[in-house]
């Protein structure tokens, strides 16, 4: 019985510590860009591949 109040405990603690972070990661704004993952595949990529042939010329 004894062990089942410290896995009780252990997990309050990782809980707690993910809760922190998720908070932390709102907080520092990680979460703000909703436009772009939207769109990311239609985002033309020319300039790149460009700079890619140029090197190899």
């Amino acid at each position: 019985m004894s062990v089942m109040f410290i896995l009780i405990g252990a997990s309050l603690i990782v809980a707690i510590g993910f809760l922190i972070a998720f908070l932390w990661a709102v907080k520092n704004g990680q979460y703000d860009d909703k436009y772009t993952p939207s769109v990311r595949m239609l985002i033309d990529d020319s300039t790149a591949d460009s700079s890619k042939s140029q090197d190899n010329s």
